[in-house]
C-alpha cells in the first residue's frame, strides 16, 4: 500500500523527488491503525474519536513523549495486502529508462501488470479541522463495513497550512469498474470535493507532479455534479481525456 503526498513543491524542478522522499519518510514512521480483522468493532468509535487526523501530529511531541505518526489507517474485515513484486517493478523501470523508449502510461501499465503491482487509490485533499475529521469518519466507517478494503489519512502538520490527504484504495487500477465503484462509495459518505486517482505503481516509481517524464501523476479525476439530477460524479479518464460517467 503505497503512500501519497501529491502536492506541488515550491521548487518545481525538484518537486517530484522531494515528494517521493517525503512520502517514503511517512511510510517509515509509525502508523496508527484500526485493524477490523482482529479488533472488536465495539472499540471503533472510541478509536475514531481518539485519533482524529486534525489532532494527531505528524511530528509527534517530545514533551508528551509521543512519536511521529506517518499515517492513520483503517483495515477492513476482508483486507488482504496486495503489493505485488515492487522490487521487480523498480528494476524493470530502470531498464525501461535505460532503453531509451518513450515513457508513457501504457508502458508503465505493462510493467505493473507483469509484476502484479496493481493497487491504486482515490485521493482527496482537505483542510485541517472539522472538514478532514468529518470526511475521515465517513470513509473510515465505510471501510469498517467492508464497502472498501482499506483507507488512510495523513496527520496534521502543526504551524503549516498544508492540507490533509485521504487515500481510499482499490485492488486493480486497470479495472475501471472497480475504480468507479470506489468513487461511488466515497460520494455516498457525503464527500463532494475533487477526487484524483493514482496507481500505486506511479508512487513506487517516484512519479509525482513536475516529474521529468512529463506524466500526469493521476489517471482519473472525479468532480461531483451538484446540478445534475440525480446528483453524481463526472469522472474523466485523464489518459484518454474522455468522460467515463
Amino acid at each position: 500500500m503505497a503512500s501519497q503526498h501529491d502536492e506541488t513543491g515550491k521548487d518545481g524542478s525538484f518537486a517530484s523527488e522531494d515528494l517521493a522522499a517525503e512520502a517514503m519518510a511517512a511510510d517509515m514512521d509509525s502508523w496508527v491503525v484500526f485493524d477490523a480483522r482482529k479488533t472488536p468493532k465495539a472499540e471503533f468509535e472510541e478509536w475514531l474519536q481518539t485519533y482524529q487526523p486534525s489532532r494527531v501530529s505528524r511530528y509527534g511531541n517530545p514533551e508528551c513523549n509521543t512519536e511521529p505518526v506517518g499515517w492513520i489507517a483503517v483495515y477492513g474485515p476482508s483486507f488482504c495486502p496486495e503489493s505485488g513484486d515492487v522490487v521487480g517493478l523498480q528494476e524493470d523501470w530502470e531498464r525501461l529508462q535505460l532503453s531509451g523508449r518513450h515513457v508513457t502510461f501504457e508502458s508503465i501499465k505493462e510493467l505493473a501488470l507483469n509484476r502484479r503491482v496493481l493497487t491504486g487509490k482515490w485521493l482527496m485533499h482537505l483542510d485541517s479541522g472539522f472538514k478532514v475529521d468529518h470526511a475521515w469518519c465517513g470513509i473510515a466507517r465505510a471501510v469498517l463495513e467492508g464497502r472498501v478494503g482499506v483507507a488512510k489519512v495523513s496527520p496534521c502538520c502543526p504551524d503549516s497550512d498544508r492540507k490533509h490527504v485521504i487515500c481510499v484504495y482499490t485492488d486493480d487500477f486497470t479495472n475501471e469498474e472497480e475504480v468507479l465503484v470506489a468513487d461511488s462509495v466515497i460520494r455516498a459518505t457525503g464527500i463532494k470535493c475533487l477526487l484524483s486517482y493514482k496507481p500505486d505503481a506511479y508512487t513506487y516509481l517516484g512519479i509525482y507532479r513536475d516529474n521529468r517524464w512529463h506524466l500526469c501523476p493521476t489517471i482519473y479525476e472525479s468532480r461531483f455534479d451538484l446540478e445534475c439530477i440525480p446528483r453524481r460524479s463526472r469522472i474523466l479518464n485523464k489518459v484518454s481525456n474522455s468522460e467515463v460517467t
